[in-house]
Parts: C-alpha cells; structure tokens; sequence
C-alpha cells in the first residue's frame, strides 16, 4: 500500500491522513476506543477506486486532546469534518462511519447533505439510541471519568472496550488497535465519554436522510436488532445489507464489507 498523506487541519483540529490516488473522497470516521487501525483491513480495496480518508476523534491515536469540553461535542465534529472537506478541496464526498463514529458521520449528513455523495454505517447502539438514553447512560460515562482521572492508563487497560479483549478480530488489525490504543489520551477519553457519547443519537432525525445510505449490519450483535428495524422503517433512502459478524463488522467480515462498499460507491457516483 503507497504511503498516506498525513495531515493535520491547524494545532487544534482532528487528525486524518488519506490514501489513494484518484476517485472520490471518502471520510472514514471510527469509534469508541478505535483509531485509524479500524479501517486497515478496508483500505487497499477501497483504495483501488477512491481515496480514503482516515480521521481520529480526539483523545485517540494521533489526534489532539482538548482541553475544552465542547471540541467533543457532536456538533463540533461536524464542523471539524466540514473543515477537513474544505482543506482538501473537496465539493463532495463519500462518508463511512463505525459505532460511535457512525452517530457522528449520520448527523454530518443530516446537516451537510449538500456535501454527500452517499453515506454508509455500523451498528451503532449510540447513533439509534431511544429517547432517554442520555440520561441514563451519564452517570455510567461520570463514572467512567472518575477511574480515569484515578487510576489514568490502568483505567483503560482495564476497560471493556479495550481492543486487547476483542475476540473475534483479525490478528493483525486487533495487534495494530493495541498498538494505537497506547496513544490514547486519558482525559481524551474521559471527555469523549462525557460530552460525546451521551448527545450522540440521532434516532429523532433520521426521516431527515436526504442522501442515499447503506447500512452494513454485523447481524450475531442482536442488541442492534432493534435499532436495524427502526432505521429500516423509517430513514428514508435507506439500504441495509447484513453479514455474518458483530458489532466490528468491517473487521469481522472484511471482505464482504469490502465487496458492499465498492458496489455501493460505485453505483453512487454519479448523484
């Protein structure tokens, strides 16, 4: 694979870095504990038609950790992404996002749909998530924020969404997510649990979808069962294509996410 550009959008914005060499752009944008390892298995084929581009949230990888509360907010996201178009002289592109990642590109596309091409998603349990749920899951990310203020890295060692305890991805991106996870900032992501996580959801926008969008459901997650049905019944212009993964369904079932995204960019680039 050719070396990427890496780039760097001023001293405060998101770190992101694009592959390829012709075709459209597209975002990439990960989740929870993730980093640009996330999309390592995806790259050479997406690479073959269009020029990914990778971001980090902050506090992950390579990206900055803010010291101001609101660079976390899911509206501030949506900015830096815009920000990152504009630097690359982009009039649209393709965005693609995975989790938590996936609440964030869903609402740039709810807002930018002038921007988009077309846009893919995960299963995201935040991005769907019902009426309430913020409430209820705050004090869990408070709590969260207090053992990593106490017990700093160990916290993160520890915790359940570390990629060290995942077990069903490929040996060689679940080696790279560990890897990456060392870069991890603390505090980082003790603000992306407190003021990222909890205002993610999207659930109430989702008749909004303007632009084509394919979601790619890892189907052996069965607590996204639910949320698979209310975007099935009610986002507009929506494709859904299950494949036999979980949660981690690009990196579970590369391949056949790889094959899904090709035809599906492909059959969009023209709108």
């Amino acid at each position: 694979m050719e070396q990427p550009s890496r780039q760097r959008p001023g001293q405060s914005g998101l770190y992101y870095e694009t592959h390829g060499t012709q075709g459209p752009y597209v975002l990439l944008v990960h989740g929870f504990l993730s980093s640009r390892a996330q999309w390592l298995p995806n790259l050479p084929a997406l690479a073959a038609f269009c020029r990914p581009v990778i971001v980090e949230l902050f506090g992950h990888g390579r990206s900055p950790a803010p010291d101001d509360p609101s660079s976390y907010t899911p509206e501030h996201y949506v900015d830096e992404f815009e920000t990152i178009r504009a630097a690359l002289a982009c009039e649209r592109w393709f965005v693609c996002g995975q989790s938590l990642g996936a609440a964030l590109t869903l609402r740039y596309a709810f807002d930018h749909p002038d921007r988009v091409l077309a846009h893919v998603f995960t299963n995201s349990n935040s991005a769907l998530a019902e009426q309430g749920w913020s409430d209820r899951v705050r004090p869990a990310m408070e709590a969260q924020a207090r053992a990593l203020e106490a017990q700093g890295r160990d916290a993160l060692d520890e915790h359940p969404l570390n990629p060290a305890r995942a077990r069903r991805l490929p040996l060689a991106a679940k080696d790279a997510l560990v890897e990456d996870c060392k870069l991890h900032d603390v505090q980082g992501i003790a603000f992306t649990g407190l003021y990222t996580v909890p205002d993610s959801s999207v659930r109430e926008r989702v008749t909004e979808n303007d632009a084509t969008a394919l979601l790619v459901v890892g189907e052996r997650e069965k607590r996204f069962a639910n949320h698979r049905r209310f975007a099935e019944e009610n986002m507009p212009l929506l494709h859904v294509m299950g494949l036999n993964a979980g949660h981690a369904v690009n990196l579970e079932a590369a391949n056949d996410f790889n094959d899904a995204l090709s035809g599906f960019f492909k059959r969009n680039l023209s709108r």
